[in-house]
């Protein structure tokens, strides 16, 4: 199981997360790209704990969304399972459990202060944390006919991965304004969305 993890994580991460892996009794699936979750974690009735993550992530949300998910685990069978599932009792399972890999070694220096922020109230997904999701995107291999929603003009007509065609608007706070095509309704995006724009 190590070695496999080697391919999909920091290297000074492996044994730590090797080591919590074996702890929580994780069958861990490594899984194709799927568009809605980066992984997730089911307990099923004879107790056996699964727990899948994308294997297109890039090592450092690899290690990240892994945390996440034992975090999970950890915490339902520490509060009981009726706890909310990115509640209070997550969070802070999620930061104990991360904090002992925010360190140089793990991480590039760039990203360290965003994880350290971000660690203080964690979210149900890093990808809402628009500044640390950008930083870790720099890591992926990029699909370099896609931009960044905040890097095309207002008025740009764009594709989004399930077809949908979108105009850009405003910016309303942090997010964009983006009005569907076909149906003419507005739907938010985050800056750091990926789509790929349509030339007029």
């Amino acid at each position: 199981m190590s070695d496999v993890l080697q391919k999909y994580l920091p290297e000074h991460a492996v044994e730590p997360v090797f080591e919590l892996i074996k702890q929580n009794q994780v069958h861990l699936k490594i899984v194709n790209e799927r568009n809605t979750r980066h992984g997730d974690y089911r307990r099923y009735p004879d107790g056996f704990h699964q727990i899948t993550v994308n294997a297109n992530l890039n090592k450092y949300r690899f290690l990240m969304t892994l945390i996440h998910e034992i975090a999970h685990l950890v915490a339902f069978e520490k509060y009981g399972r009726n706890i909310l599932p990115h509640g209070t009792e997550w969070k802070i399972t999620f930061q104990h459990l991360m904090i002992p890999f925010i360190r140089p070694e793990i991480f590039p220096h760039q990203i360290l202060p965003l994880m350290a922020r971000h660690f203080r109230n964690p979210k149900a997904s890093s990808d809402t944390d628009a500044t640390l999701s950008l930083a870790l995107k720099q890591f992926d291999e990029r699909n370099t006919e896609n931009n960044y929603i905040f890097e095309i003009p207002y008025g740009s007509t764009f594709r989004i991965k399930n077809g949908k065609v979108f105009k850009k608007i405003a910016l309303r706070v942090k997010r964009y304004e983006c009005l569907e095509v076909s149906s003419g309704r507005m739907f938010l995006f985050q800056p750091n969305a990926e789509v790929e724009v349509i030339s007029n």
